[in-house]
């Protein structure tokens, strides 16, 4: 019997409304509507366009729903937190509930064959709560206490910021990348049952939006557990956005190791002179000079004329070291997947099984390239060969 729920979830997963998927299947809107509510099955030329449109097998359609089966749904889409020029809509923010919904699933099913060590981001977010609600000091103060506690509990050198992205997937964090349009650089969020989720945008823009893209999204992690995202007011959404983004600033740049460092400039309100601070920390010319001014270091006229010249010389478009550093992308999924298929505790073709789609769908769903499945594809494609023959005689 075909299960219309896994229809509704896949179809919210790639972000069509009944009517797009209808007109790409050249049917009616009230046609989709049936099949998910349970009222008509779709002949089987509808389920091979399904197919094709959503990478998965026939039997995806006609199994107990798959998130159901493989996982609770413990996705709360008011609890996404996004670093976005705007609050995004409703329909943008179920669709991301369900690929994290998808994504959690596909992670019940790979942690059967593995076990994590403990999630030390769970603990400093304890503590992080612990003192926020203790201390008695303003609130700027205690954002930058807890960026100092998050940089000690990472194990960061207080002397740049590499590693931040392989130090946050090793402390815990699930780091995936995906398109998540031009308009949001990342999301994160807590699931129900204790997993922190940071999404990443996959359009390349730097080394240095990437981190803090990271940093930002840590804190929201840490600041704003549970907050409900989806029911704040413009007003109360920027301001935990601007929370987010000083924490950011004080967690990228220390204030010891940063005071020193802007000392030494030359002409701190010429953007020319940040290039060497952008080389160590990683961080843009932007953020660093913002750091400085927020910290007292820039005044108010050095620091508008430090923008004046970041605009002239194009720098808001595209600084200087933009396309010479490496941006650095999540790897923790991908090497558990490739320790589970090398050493044959899971094989890549029971793990399609399992979740019941092809290679281009778990591929778009993780944001590791079709090429890397492929290889343990062909893996497990055998063909005939002379060590077939034992039981064949010769005449």
């Amino acid at each position: 019997m075909f299960v219309g729920s896994n229809l509704t979830n896949i179809r919210i997963l790639h972000g069509y409304t009944r009517k797009q998927l209808a007109e790409m299947l050249k049917i009616t809107e009230q046609s989709v509507w049936q099949y998910e509510n349970g009222y008509m099955s779709p002949k089987m030329e509808v389920v091979n366009e399904l197919k094709k449109i959503f990478k998965v097998k026939s039997k995806y359609f006609y199994s107990e729903d798959f998130l159901d089966k493989n996982g609770k749904k413990v996705v709360h889409q008011s609890h996404i937190a996004y670093r976005a020029k705007e609050i995004n809509s409703t329909h943008k923010t179920v669709c991301e509930a369900k690929h994290v919904e998808y994504l959690s699933t596909f992670l019940n099913i790979i942690e059967e064959k593995i076990q994590y060590p403990k999630n030390e981001i769970i603990t400093l977010r304890e503590k992080v709560i612990k003192y926020i609600m203790n201390s008695q000091e303003e609130y700027k103060t205690k954002i930058e206490q807890v960026a100092k506690l998050a940089r000690d509990s990472l194990g960061m050198s207080n002397q740049s910021n590499m590693n931040l992205l392989f130090l946050l997937e090793k402390k815990g964090i699930f780091i995936f990348e995906k398109s998540i349009g031009d308009k949001i650089d990342a999301y994160s969020l807590w699931t129900e049952d204790d997993r922190p989720f940071i999404i990443l945008g996959n359009l390349k823009k730097s080394a240095s939006r990437r981190n803090f893209d990271l940093a930002h999204e840590l804190g929201h992690l840490l600041l704003h557990y549970k907050v409900e995202f989806t029911s704040l007011d413009s007003k109360t959404h920027k301001q935990y956005e601007q929370e987010a983004n000083l924490f950011a600033g004080a967690f990228l740049l220390p204030v010891e190791e940063f005071v020193k460092d802007f000392n030494s400039l030359h002409k701190n309100s010429n953007p020319i002179s940040y290039i060497d601070l952008k080389r160590k920390w990683t961080v843009s010319i932007q953020a660093l000079a913002y750091r400085a001014h927020y910290l007292g270091l820039l005044d108010y006229q050095k620091y508008r004329y430090f923008n004046i010249k970041l605009n002239q010389m194009g720098y808001k478009v595209q600084e200087p070291l933009d396309d010479q550093i490496k941006i650095m992308r999540p790897g923790k999924i991908r090497s558990i997947l490739q320790l589970l298929f090398d050493k044959k505790y899971l094989s890549l073709s029971k793990l399609l099984d399992r979740l019941l789609v092809d290679i281009e769908f778990i591929s778009n769903l993780v944001g590791i390239e079709v090429t890397f499945f492929k290889k343990y594809w062909n893996d497990t494609s055998r063909e005939f060969s002379i060590s077939d023959l034992n039981n064949f005689k010769v005449n």
